[in-house]
């Protein structure tokens, strides 16, 4: 096959994982990738189907794209809403030339329905991948997830979890040849468990791609995995960032989301980290408005939110899921009232971020940087958190300590410690990022 294909994903981290391996697979078919729909042979977009919010923009996604190319070209919708609903989508779209779930070359055709029968040979998750444009790289340990979390229907259509083996995934880390690797999965720290490789498996493979790249970091942990042994594999790493899948904290509705923990024990295990990595960073996100929840329920989730102080939250409206437990569940909390709701917690979180980021002016930090005039430190993770602008000269790809000199809500403005005036007094000599400076 040959021509040119324009290649759009929506969604997670995971999904961009998917679209690298769909573009390798696309160039090993001799086609070339270009920026715009126009002036494509090929039209594919990688779509979300996790909330209702998501599937609209992958629709609207959809029928720009197929309004903007040109005679003869084909319009490909695959990925989460093309695996969830195939024939409907298929039905609903004309404009489509094709619908394409998990495992099918998007090229060659639909995945038969049903979904109960064997894996495809085509595997996206151990397709071979290019190396990475970028100097960070997601990596994909593993697809599906075992949990039955009330709103999530995840698990309907990617399946139960399938762990890669570790050789497969640190051959991906080697071919990515990236400074950064962020391994994703739905259910992260339960990495191997489904081989029978041990209930902490994700431990000696964080080890592993330690030892091969400057920094790796984790997203997506359950707090009920995060042991201690998996904290001090984590601040082992120099990148100590805790992504912890909360959701919320209060009992009555915890117990609802068929979900583990509670505040309090929350609150014990961000202090036990803090303890272990004062300098730690940690991100998680709240659903607001899942059925049932109370004025007493919202209280108790500002209340945590106000005494945790984590450094990045993410707030959502609780969104109705065909097949999912919530679906059926009375309780519905009002529309306008979910809004009021997220923008509480998001004024009171903005002013706990901004708080973390002005205490951050004067120190020295260790950032890589992704591109012209941007950086990360270990507290950023990348395309979800807050960047620091650094001076444009600094080589993409490479490590600098820079003085951080001021901060604009989420992002940090720095120089390079050889830039920093003397005049100014020394550099604070609090924790410096560990790293390599190249």
């Amino acid at each position: 096959m040959a021509g040119t294909y324009h290649l759009v994903t929506l969604g997670c981290p995971k999904n961009q994982v998917d679209s690298d391996k769909l573009a390798g697979t696309l160039a090993a078919d001799g086609m070339v990738q270009v920026d715009g729909a126009a002036d494509a042979d090929l039209i594919v977009v990688n779509t979300c189907a996790f909330i209702e919010e998501a599937r609209q923009e992958s629709i609207d996604t959809v029928l720009a794209l197929s309004d903007e190319r040109r005679d003869g070209a084909r319009v490909v919708v695959t990925g989460c809403m093309a695996e969830r609903y195939g024939g409907e989508l298929a039905e609903a779209l004309p404009e489509v030339d094709r619908v394409a779930g998990f495992g099918v070359p998007v090229t060659l055709g639909r995945k038969p329905s049903g979904g109960d029968g064997p894996l495809p040979s085509f595997d996206l998750l151990n397709l071979p991948r290019p190396p990475s444009a970028r100097p960070w790289a997601y990596v994909k340990v593993a697809e599906g997830c075992d949990r039955a979390c009330g709103f999530c229907a995840i698990p309907t259509f990617r399946g139960p979890q399938r762990s890669r083996s570790e050789d497969e995934v640190l051959a991906e880390v080697d071919a990515l040849d990236a400074r950064e690797v962020v391994l994703v999965a739905q259910d992260l720290a339960a990495y191997g468990r489904d081989q029978g490789v041990g209930e902490k498996a994700i431990i000696p493979l964080v080890e592993a791609v330690a030892e091969r790249v400057d920094r790796v970091r984790l997203l997506y942990l359950y707090p009920s995995e995060l042991t201690d042994r998996l904290v001090d594999a984590i601040c082992g790493t120099g990148v100590p960032y805790f992504d912890l899948s909360l959701q919320h904290v209060s009992p009555p509705l915890m117990r609802r989301m068929r979900r583990w923990g509670d505040g309090d024990r929350f609150l014990e295990r961000i202090a036990a980290i803090r303890d272990r990595e004062p300098d730690a960073a940690l991100r998680s996100n709240f659903i607001v408005g899942y059925p049932g929840e109370t004025e007493e329920d919202h209280d108790a989730l500002l209340g945590f939110v106000a005494e945790a102080r984590l450094d990045w939250c993410g707030f959502f409206a609780y969104s109705p899921e065909e097949g999912t437990y919530a679906a059926d569940l009375d309780g519905a909390v009002a529309p306008d009232l979910v809004a009021e709701r997220l923008r509480e917690l998001g004024g009171l979180q903005d002013g706990i971020t901004a708080s973390a980021r002005d205490a951050l002016i004067g120190r020295t930090v260790e950032v890589l940087v992704d591109e012209p005039g941007q950086g990360r430190t270990h507290r950023e993770a990348p395309e979800i958190d807050g960047v620091v602008s650094v001076p444009a000269d600094l080589p993409v790809g490479t490590f600098h300590d820079v003085v951080v000199t001021g901060a604009v809500g989420p992002d940090l403005e720095a120089l390079s410690v050889d830039d920093w005036p003397v005049d100014d007094g020394p550099v604070d000599a609090g924790p410096v990022d560990e790293g390599v400076t190249s």
